[in-house]
């Protein structure tokens, strides 16, 4: 009795570090890693002496990002807005297909082979027809960001809708659930994580799907501007515009994250954690 008397009470504080810790590494490890990216650049063009158009140094980089930094800002902003609307384009389409083949058979019999078939097909092959089709301007980038992104999401909304667990298709049966009531508070909400797997993969996806459209068809965007100041030389400028693309994925991609550690909290409780 005298040992259990005496024993310590824990901290009520304590499960609270953990999560502090985690936050600090999410937060230095990759600055960590930034750092040391950088650092092996910017030795490589010292040490080798590279050729500024060839390999720019960080520095310059960051030079050249000063010399036009509000027409950079600009167009980063004309390229993150394509971007949203390919991805909620391919959003809107692709969970509604994803539905369909998870909801009925002949449908996933009939299309399936022509989406696999065409997500296939490398999209750059399409340019000149895309050309054809929709000419010069927003049209063919938004064209070319859903070709490119829609398919993760038509896959992952699928998936995610025909893994239902045998135990909550069972218990839905089991109470009278209509079909409609089964799918929305039993599939839909079980195939949403699945369903934010697709959008994360999409969402770089259609970075890439924007910029390649602004190198063929656009006016205005950083794909233009890499097009340009590479022609010119101008390498630094160049990579200024890569940067900000890598920023505009990172930043789109943790939103989603947020998002979905908001809209399904029970995910990261029934899951273990690293």
């Amino acid at each position: 009795m005298t040992g259990l008397a005496t024993a310590p009470v824990p901290d009520a504080a304590t499960p609270a570090e953990p999560a502090r810790r985690r936050t600090l590494s999410a937060v230095v490890w990759p600055v960590f890693g930034l750092a040391i990216a950088l650092a092996v650049w910017w030795a490589c063009t010292e040490i080798f002496a590279i050729n500024t158009v060839v390999l720019p140094s960080p520095p310059e980089v960051v030079d050249g990002f000063q010399r036009y930094r509000e027409f950079l800002l600009t167009e980063t902003w004309h390229t993150a807005y394509a971007t949203l609307l390919g991805f909620g384009l391919s959003v809107l389409v692709g969970v509604l297909i994803g539905v369909a083949i998870a909801a009925w058979r002949p449908f996933e019999r009939m299309f399936s082979p022509l989406l696999v078939a065409f997500n296939a097909v490398p999209k750059v092959a399409l340019a000149p027809l895309m050309l054809i089709w929709f000419g010069y301007g927003r049209t063919p980038i938004l064209a070319m960001a859903f070709m490119v992104c829609f398919f993760p999401i038509v896959l992952s909304t699928a998936t995610g809708l025909t893994s239902t667990p045998a135990d909550l298709a069972e218990l839905a049966r089991s109470m009278d659930a209509s079909r409609s009531q089964t799918f929305a508070r039993v599939r839909l909400p079980a195939a949403l994580p699945q369903i934010f797997v697709g959008l994360k993969v999409a969402m770089p996806l259609a970075v890439i799907g924007v910029v390649v459209g602004e190198m063929q068809y656009g006016e205005s965007g950083l794909g233009t501007i890499i097009v340009q100041t590479s022609g010119q030389g101008d390498t630094a400028t160049a990579f200024a515009a890569i940067t900000l693309l890598a920023v505009i994925s990172i930043v789109f991609y943790y939103i989603l994250v947020l998002g979905e550690r908001l809209l399904l909290p029970w995910v990261r409780a029934t899951t273990s954690s690293r």
